[in-house]
């Protein structure tokens, strides 16, 4: 990352070309910012961060051939100091632990950056960390829940793709009174009334994938 004096040199990754112009656009009228490079997808990122060696990175999380989240644990891995800031149209809690804890400095969803994103670079440029404020509710909102274990994740995500208690045993070479046991806990630690309300919460807040969902 360069340390001399000038503009904030910015990276953009982001899979939607309407997005990255978006942001091209509000830096556009800043003398301090300045976008040096975009990218669709993590491996962009990655190669443009090596690349490029970028003041604040702006990284979206669900992006073809390698996530975002994985590009900023390969980043972080590579250039301890790098800045990153996640653009997201999703706020679920702990997609965004998932996210400060491989580094992000900055959690930002996507509807508010005409209003945050330019403070927000200057502020992790600065050395700051900042979060919107309906993910700071978020992860307000979930501080005291129990976590589901790993096990009962890979039962939810079964469940989410719409397989029964007898499918999720034959996958997991698990017995049924197993899987009924999991599913149990699913529920009970997330609140949710049945299978398809855990499923819901399961996507909502992050602790399965969005394979079959849009950003």
């Amino acid at each position: 990352m360069s340390s001399e004096a000038g503009p904030i040199r910015i990276l953009a990754i982001d899979d939607h070309p309407l997005v990255r112009r978006g942001i091209a656009s509000l830096l556009a009228g800043e003398s301090d910012l300045t976008l040096i490079a975009e990218g669709a997808n993590g491996r962009e990122a990655i190669q443009q961060f090596r690349a490029q060696r970028p003041d604040v990175t702006l990284m979206d999380l669900e992006m073809p051939e390698i996530s975002g989240l994985d590009a900023i644990i390969a980043i972080r891995g590579e250039f301890p100091e790098a800045r990153i800031i996640v653009l997201t149209t999703y706020d679920g809690d702990v997609q965004v632990l998932r996210a400060l804890k491989a580094g992000a400095r900055a959690y930002l969803l996507k509807n508010t950056l005409h209003k945050d994103l330019l403070d927000t670079i200057r502020a992790v440029h600065a050395g700051k960390k900042s979060l919107s404020p309906a993910v700071s509710l978020q992860l307000a909102e979930h501080a005291t829940d129990d976590a589901l274990t790993p096990g009962e994740v890979r039962v939810l995500k079964l469940v989410a793709e719409g397989n029964a208690n007898k499918e999720v045993a034959a996958l997991l070479s698990l017995s049924e009174e197993t899987v009924k046991g999991h599913v149990r806990n699913i529920l009970s630690k997330l609140g949710a009334k049945d299978r398809t309300h855990a499923a819901m919460i399961g996507l909502e807040r992050g602790i399965i994938g969005l394979s079959s969902r849009s950003k």
